[in-house]
């Protein structure tokens, strides 16, 4: 059995997007996902977040250069 219902996601792309075929194969699973409403995407960049990432790898010298 699949895991996807494959005639389902067919309707919804190109009856309901009005997607040609063409059209509807070449999405990506989460580019399918974000037209028909669903979440997609990854959630934004909070600042406590990016607080524990410049404490984890903060700037310093040495290493790469600026350019």
């Amino acid at each position: 059995m699949s895991a996807f219902d494959w005639s389902a996601l067919m309707r919804a792309g190109m009856r309901g997007l009005g997607l040609s075929p063409a059209e509807f194969w070449a999405l990506t699973p989460s580019e399918l996902e974000l037209m028909l409403g669903g979440p997609g995407g990854t959630a934004p960049l909070m600042r406590d977040r990016l607080d524990e990432l410049m404490r984890d790898f903060p700037d310093g010298s040495g290493g790469m250069g600026n350019g």
